[in-house]
């Protein structure tokens, strides 16, 4: 019960904060890492329906993009566009179902770290996507050396309830037709769906909305119910 109160108390304050007119800047290392997992997800679900994962973005303003290419059909074009908003919910309740296991929890901080230092070298391209995803690693690694086994599981959960609740960082973005990146306008995910299958923009804003948050709560119950110590 103690540990599920602690992930509901912090996905709260995360959502919460995210909504503030400088929400955004008070979990600046948060958004970040949220916009790259929403990234990674479009890029991955790319590789996934056959077409190339060419980059992805960071920029400093917290907002970022992932380049593909090739030709899919309108399921795997709409599949591509969820796969940043669905991908990064279904990557934080993989970690925090594999982190019951509070021992298990330092080796899978250093998985992480191998990971962002994979994507740096094979994706990143912009000087600030590279620093950040260097400086992640790095803190990562040291935490799985360093850290405690009940310290590096509350820092695991950290992240992972960041990523579940990624799509927070800009709540209107999910019922926006557009997005801005880098001061650019571009169809938002949920209008690209939208675009790609039918039915408009909003319904799939709010349906991922409910899969995201439905994923987040099984993941606190779960471990709520089956932590071990």
């Amino acid at each position: 019960m103690h540990q599920r109160l602690i992930l509901v108390l912090a996905a709260t304050a995360i959502a919460v904060i995210w909504q503030l007119p400088f929400g955004r800047q008070l979990l600046y290392p948060l958004t970040l890492l949220a916009t790259f997992a929403h990234e990674f997800g479009h890029g991955l679900t790319a590789l996934l329906v056959g077409a190339n994962f060419d980059h992805l973005q960071l920029n400093a303003d917290g907002s970022g993009s992932a380049v593909w290419q090739g030709n899919p059909g309108p399921i795997a074009i709409a599949a591509i566009a969820a796969g940043g908003l669905i991908g990064p919910s279904l990557a934080g309740i993989s970690l925090l179902l594999l982190a019951r296991s509070t021992p298990r929890a330092r080796g899978l901080l250093g998985l992480l770290a191998a990971l962002l230092l994979v994507c740096m070298v094979v994706w990143a391209r912009n000087v600030f996507g590279i620093f950040f995803l260097l400086i992640s690693a790095a803190v990562l690694a040291l935490a799985a050396r360093y850290f405690s086994d009940v310290w590096a599981a509350l820092l695991l959960h950290l992240i992972a309830v960041t990523l579940c609740l990624s799509w927070f960082t800009d709540l209107d973005y999910m019922f926006s037709a557009e997005a801005v990146v880098n001061g650019v306008r571009y169809p938002s995910d949920s209008a690209v769906i939208a675009q790609a299958l039918w039915l408009p923009y909003w319904f799939w804003g709010g349906l991922v909305a409910l899969l995201s948050l439905s994923v987040l709560a099984l993941g606190v119950i779960r471990v709520g119910r089956s932590t071990r110590r």
